[in-house]
């Protein structure tokens, strides 16, 4: 008894009916709040209703803009049925709260990814073969049956990933509107996969590298279907822009092709003391691809070419770069001879014996068939007693 009445004495009955009355009122409002938004097909669940608030207009402006531009918001950001349109009312409620106590997390992102379950409410995953370019093939069930998920290809198809741009922190809100968001998703690296992500998952998950895994024309751009292209011309054009080719052909190489993106303005700048940008020289030699071509001898090369091969380097010596060295051993899988191997500057001192090309005694003399190869008048200023000798 005596604890009911100290009950009584701190909760006065008019207090309590106050709370109830505030308690019935705040349930109405709720019920009230979530039926509207359910049944609206405007209110809180439109997309424009998402722009209202200044921090989501980057995100509104880009999806207006976007291919998706005809799906709302909630379509995708708030799964099926009541109980997650009343989740996605309650966030609404806290995110206004958050903001005008400014709490809000910066730049805004989703608190999950899309789920696949989105992206199948619209997209037939059984039947999505073909990209809009006609080129392409891209099984899309094959992959769901690996366990990709959309969002690991399409994660820009809606924002041209601008929260991974920092474009959407501490920014101006004021200047987002329908051009700034047609300028941004028109980048559409940012927006579709690119062969980088694709061939990135695929040696990853040792998946088929080959062109024709993934197109159906093999891609080829125009210059490569000239008849002069192969003998003639190719290397010329990757002389003059070698990270066009090496777009395509790094991911041909068996073996990891460094060192030879181009490097521009500032980078270029701070990358002074480092190592010179290699060539399409080098390019050719360290690249795998390549060696289906370059390790077959030329036609050039024949019999009498030790002979003749001075001339021909005289008339393009940079060529024979794209399997020999000048100096030291060609440590290349194209070829190991030099030219210093066969034309040191001189014998006194070095180990030529052991870099000779043909193989020699300890006590090997110059004779008349060195000749085949070697200058006879320049080595006779050395070796012209030896030579009166030996004839």
């Amino acid at each position: 008894m005596e604890e009911d009445h100290i009950e009584e004495q701190r909760t006065p009955p008019s207090l309590r009916l106050k709370l109830i009355k505030i308690g019935a009122l705040t349930l109405l409002f709720l019920v009230i709040f979530f039926s509207v938004g359910y049944i609206g097909t405007k209110g809180t669940s439109s997309s424009s209703f998402c722009s209202s608030c200044h921090e989501m207009k980057p995100e509104f402006y880009t999806w207006k803009n976007s291919s998706h531009a005809e799906v709302d918001c909630v379509s995708c950001h708030t799964g099926p049925g009541f109980e997650n349109l009343a989740k996605e009312k309650g966030n609404t409620i806290e995110q206004a709260i958050k903001k005008q106590m400014k709490l809000y997390e910066a730049p805004i992102r989703m608190p999950k990814e899309i789920p696949d379950s989105a992206c199948e409410s619209c997209h037939n995953i059984n039947t999505r073969n073909f990209t809009p370019s006609g080129d392409l093939i891209i099984p899309h069930d094959k992959h769901k049956s690996e366990g990709i998920s959309c969002m690991q290809c399409h994660s820009g198809v809606a924002h041209g990933k601008i929260a991974d741009r920092k474009m959407t922190f501490q920014s101006d809100y004021e200047k987002w509107d329908d051009l700034l968001g047609k300028s941004i998703m028109e980048e559409t690296k940012f927006v579709k996969p690119d062969m980088s992500t694709c061939m990135d998952c695929h040696k990853l998950r040792n998946a088929p590298l080959e062109c024709t895994a993934c197109h159906t024309t093999g891609m080829y751009p125009e210059t490569h279907q000239e008849k002069t292209f192969k003998l003639k011309t190719h290397g010329s054009q990757a002389e003059k822009d070698l990270k066009k080719c090496n777009e395509c052909h790094s991911d041909m190489s068996k073996e990891k092709v460094d060192g030879f993106e181009e490097v521009r303005g500032l980078d270029k700048f701070l990358k002074q003391n480092q190592k010179p940008q290699k060539s399409h020289y080098d390019y050719a030699k360290e690249n795998t691809y390549c060696l289906a071509c370059h390790a077959k001898r030329p036609e050039s090369h024949t019999s009498y070419f030790m002979i003749e091969h001075g001339g021909l380097a005289k008339e393009n010596e940079k060529k024979c770069l794209a399997c020999h060295e000048y100096n030291n051993i060609a440590n290349t899988p194209v070829t190991t001879p030099s030219c210093n191997t066969c034309h040191p500057s001189s014998h006194r001192n070095k180990p030529w014996r052991e870099r000779h090309p043909v193989p020699l005694s300890p006590t090997q003399k110059l004779q008349q068939s060195c000749y085949t190869c070697h200058n006879q008048p320049k080595c006779a200023g050395c070796h012209a007693e030896n030579t009166k000798k030996e004839n």
